[in-house]
């Protein structure tokens, strides 16, 4: 009988293969047709649901990016990847509450596109507009902001020390250490983009139009060349790095009173 445990950690590895077709079709999409990128993230999801059994996909994407996301919140709120409590590991823990908030937005797009034909729309500036309206809501998007700022150093920092492999079992690919470093350090400048929107229109008064998405941020890169090519390829290996970690990934059990993973034992 599959326990609890067991049955997350087949969630969460749905979920990195969920992450891997997400950025290896906008690596794709950037790559060889930057026009598309205008559409934003929204340009991604209509890529996927043009495939051959591209609404099955979606679906299979909808269920793996709220895995994820859950997978997310989960090392936030239970730390169950021993981070810690401290300074460095209540950033950490914040980073991820950013990341599950930032794939469950995926996750919401991704549904809105498997429920019917270029059904998509809305997305995250409408969300951003409503939160805008409450009392609260512009500090708290420019708090968002910056826990993607915070998660962008953190990616920034995996990729530099390679610290990601501590977390990926024997038997992984000798390439994983650069397809991770490459991508790690291509999400870093979306992450930092994507963040650098959030704090300018929750704390600097700037409109809801500014806030970017994934997609939104790399099509904000065009015009910048090399910096552009490098990150779409980046994305695009992140991509194949997400599918490796789908395999051989360390999954923390889910279990409150084990809650020191392999990789810290």
């Amino acid at each position: 009988m599959v326990d609890k445990s067991e049955k997350f950690e087949w969630l969460v590895r749905l979920g990195y293969v969920s992450r891997a077709i997400l950025y290896a079709v906008l690596g794709l999409i950037a790559l060889t047709s930057a026009s598309q990128m205008k559409r934003g993230t929204e340009g991604i999801f209509a890529a996927v649901e043009n495939f051959a059994l591209g609404q099955f996909v979606l679906w299979v994407m909808v269920l793996g990016l709220c895995a994820y996301a859950l997978f997310r919140l989960a090392s936030t709120f239970f730390d169950i990847e021993n981070n810690g409590s401290d300074a460095k590991g209540w950033a950490k823990r914040i980073g991820h509450a950013g990341s599950a908030i930032g794939h469950f937005a995926l996750a919401w797009t991704a549904y809105k596109f498997a429920t019917g034909p270029n059904s998509g729309g809305g997305g995250a500036r409408d969300a951003a507009a409503g939160l805008m309206s409450l009392t609260f809501g512009p500090s708290l998007l420019g708090l968002l902001g910056i826990a993607f700022g915070v998660t962008a150093l953190f990616q920034l920092k995996k990729a530099i020390s390679g610290a990601f492999m501590h977390r990926i079992g024997a038997g992984a690919p000798s390439a994983t250490r650069w397809l991770g470093g490459l991508g790690y350090g291509a999400r870093a400048v979306v992450y930092g983009v994507i963040g650098w929107s959030l704090v300018k229109v929750g704390f600097l008064a700037a409109g809801t139009g500014e806030v970017k998405t994934l997609g939104d941020a790399v099509a904000s890169l065009a015009d910048d060349g090399a910096v552009f090519t490098i990150t779409a390829l980046g994305l695009l290996l992140f991509g194949l790095f997400s599918l490796v970690l789908a395999r051989y990934r360390i999954i923390p059990e889910l279990d409150l009173d084990r809650k020191v993973p392999a990789f810290r034992a």
